[in-house]
């Protein structure tokens, strides 16, 4: 998986706290500088200030100014499962690459052997890994080895099933039925730097399907070269936690 910031909002940080800012303000906002505007709040330069302000947002739950700004990612190789799992969030904009107008019958049956078009999950390669609602632990090399022979041939099967049905004249929204859930598709989803966090409080946390809470981690670090005060301010007291993030 791949994940890029596509577009975001310039000046985040200026952004958020102007917008805290104008809530205790008789003069309008767009009419003052920024150093008017953040006149009273502590720091000895900007920099300081805005990180004063943006944890006191954030440790008091005044979450709110965080709305205004947003950023868009672009996803790469999502599988199915994990898309089923990000867009239950609400107030997240999504655009998905189209199974039924995209056919996918240029790809070549041993290049999905070796990877391509199905996500693997660790499990398939890694006998140490241990799942959630997994009822047996780790296993031996011998079952190992048999796991990745099962699941990468049912997924050479169904990909081969797919474009040989394409091949008798099936519509490509009907074909993709024989496709597995881990089929990778290209995403591209929109959300406010609340809602990231909202996201990331739920998806990133230990508990998470491990798809999602590596796609949420490279979501995070992205959001921490964007907004770096308000993202690291959540990754140093807030991460890790259930905050009431929820809109």
């Amino acid at each position: 998986m791949d994940v890029r910031l596509l577009a975001a909002t310039d000046d985040p940080e200026e952004v958020i706290c102007r917008a805290a800012r104008n809530d205790y303000m008789s003069a309008f906002n767009p009419e003052l500088s920024l150093a008017e505007t953040m006149e009273g709040v502590d720091g000895d330069g900007m920099a300081e200030k805005k990180a004063t302000l943006i944890g006191h947002l954030m440790d008091h739950g005044h979450f709110g100014p965080f709305e205004h700004v947003q950023a868009t990612f672009a996803v790469k190789n999502m599988s199915r499962s994990c898309m089923a799992q990000i867009t239950r969030h609400r107030h997240v904009s999504f655009d998905v690459q189209s199974m039924r107008y995209v056919s996918f019958d240029d790809v070549d049956p041993a290049d999905v052997d070796e990877g391509e078009f199905v996500v693997t999950p660790p499990a398939v390669t890694d006998p140490n890994w241990v799942g959630r609602n997994q009822s047996d632990g780790p296993v031996d090399e011998e079952a190992r080895e048999r796991r990745e022979t099962v699941f990468r041939e049912s997924v050479q099967r169904s990909v081969e099933d797919y474009q040989e049905l394409l091949d008798l004249g099936m519509a490509p929204e009907d074909a993709r039925f024989v496709l597995p859930i881990g089929t990778g598709v290209n995403v591209v989803m929109s959300m406010n730097a609340r809602m990231l966090m909202h996201v990331a409080d739920m998806r990133a946390a230990a508990d998470a399907q491990w798809e999602i809470r590596q796609m949420t981690e490279q979501m995070l670090d992205l959001a921490r070269e964007w907004s770096p005060t308000t993202f690291d301010h959540y990754e140093d007291a807030m991460k890790n936690r259930k905050n009431r993030l929820a809109p």
